[in-house]
């Protein structure tokens, strides 16, 4: 067995894809990701991404209720992202949704995407719709009218709260 040194600056300068290498190795060795690299899953034909709105997102919420897990994936895309591309879309790292959501791996990440993408597909009634999709390099990404609704039914949940809160102190 042979150990390697890099220090950050070194591993910041790599080319991308000994960047990405690098990190599923630290990920695999924390039993954070998968042991080798995931195949790129062929995506469903006709398959598009979905800009939701305020009705599908509290749609969406509504199925979900009660699954905790899916729930705290789905509210980390009310929290602002990196919008990249024409037409631009919102991109979140998987690796920092688990973090923020404190699951165990990816794979719960994945489930709870899967539990999302199906009640979006259920509330539009259209199997080829799309919540999130993906990239190669660990990164989730749906649309900016997507991350604005989730936004917009937090601070729904949040003022409900605080009504019940302040219902019950007077």
């Amino acid at each position: 067995m042979i150990g390697i040194t890099l220090t950050a600056d070194q591993i910041r300068s790599a080319p991308p894809e000994v960047r990405r290498w690098i990190e599923h190795q630290v990920l695999a060795g924390l039993g954070l990701g998968p042991e080798t690299p995931p195949a790129p899953s062929l995506p469903v034909q006709g398959a598009h991404l979905v800009a939701c709105s305020n009705d599908d997102a509290a749609k969406i919420l509504a199925q979900i209720q009660g699954v905790l897990p899916a729930m705290n994936v789905f509210f980390e895309f009310g929290r602002p992202g990196i919008a990249l591309g024409q037409p631009p879309v919102m991109i979140y790292r998987l690796i920092d949704i688990l973090h923020h959501t404190r699951l165990q791996n990816i794979g719960q990440v994945m489930a709870s995407l899967e539990m999302i993408n199906n009640a979006l597909i259920e509330t539009r009634h259209d199997p080829s719709a799309r919540f999130c999709g993906f990239d190669h390099e660990g990164h989730c990404l749906i649309a900016p009218e997507t991350q604005r609704a989730i936004a917009s039914v937090w601070q729904g949940v949040i003022a409900k709260q605080h009504g019940v809160a302040e219902g019950e102190a007077a």
